[in-house]
């Protein structure tokens, strides 16, 4: 994507979400699927692609009462399906084993908020960026002693286990310092905040945000540091190598940006930009 997002505000986000974990560590995960996007070829066989989503990311993806998979990324991607010519069909496969998923050829796509970095990209190809992010400290309401990253210095920290904001985090207080405080998912990285098991909680800023809003009775607030945290891009990983599926992906993506489907959709879950 050659246009950056500018970084998110609190009070962007627009919808409630309801948030949900991860299950156990499993090749083939079970999950509801979100419905398939249909291609807007016609004639003919269309190919589709079982995408893996860890469905407990609320907007990006997760699940509905009634067990969908929903959210902007899901809404993305079956977006730049439907003008890239294939489906999708989004298969709930939890975070930590999903990245082995799509080079044992169990998934074709992973849409997971997956932040493009070199180390992964090593590993898989990864689409045009969709979304940029940056990083997102939220400390317990009344704690005025955190007004930036360094201030986390001797403070327990919750992180979701292996994503940047876990690396980011060891480049700070150190890889094996007991103070990081590692989860599956972001939730229950929040959620361990709540409780005051820790001291603060790093994260991608839009997942942040949105569970901050919808749990106000909580009382925690954001701290941003535009100084500390770079921005970081999403994008859809493939199996490295897989030229044409990645070729479809990004035609499809450049569809939906130059038609204005990309700006609907950005702006139903966070407002104008």
């Amino acid at each position: 994507m050659k246009q950056t997002r500018r970084t998110l505000l609190a009070g962007m986000l627009l919808s409630a979400f309801a948030l949900s974990g991860c299950g156990q560590k499993a090749p083939e995960a079970a999950g509801a699927s979100a419905p398939v996007a249909e291609a807007s070829a016609t004639g003919g066989d269309v190919k589709e692609y079982v995408v893996g989503t860890d469905a407990s990311y609320a907007p990006f993806e997760f699940q509905t009462d009634k067990g969908d998979i929903v959210g902007f990324d899901v809404e993305v991607l079956s977006a730049a399906a439907a003008k890239g010519g294939f489906k999708v069909k989004f298969i709930n496969t939890p975070w930590e084993g999903m990245f082995a998923t799509v080079n044992q050829g169990d998934r074709d796509i992973l849409s997971s908020a997956i932040t493009i970095t070199d180390e992964r990209k090593q590993s898989m190809d990864f689409s045009d960026p969709y979304f940029e992010a940056r990083q997102l400290i939220a400390v317990a309401k009344g704690v005025s002693d955190v007004k930036t990253f360094q201030d986390l210095k001797n403070k327990k920290v919750a992180v979701q286990t292996g994503t940047t904001g876990d690396e980011v985090v060891q480049k700070l207080l150190g890889k094996t310092n007991a103070n990081i405080k590692r989860f599956e998912n972001m939730p229950l990285a929040l959620k361990e905040l709540e409780t005051g098991g820790v001291d603060a909680a790093v994260g991608d800023n839009g997942v942040v945000i949105n569970y901050v809003k919808n749990n106000p009775q909580h009382g925690m607030v954001t701290v941003e540091d535009t100084k500390s945290f770079a921005p970081e891009y999403y994008g859809f990983a493939v199996k490295k190598g897989n030229a044409e599926l990645l070729g479809k992906v990004n035609a499809g993506l450049k569809a939906i940006k130059a038609d204005g489907t990309y700006d609907q959709i950005f702006n139903k879950y966070f407002g104008a930009k």
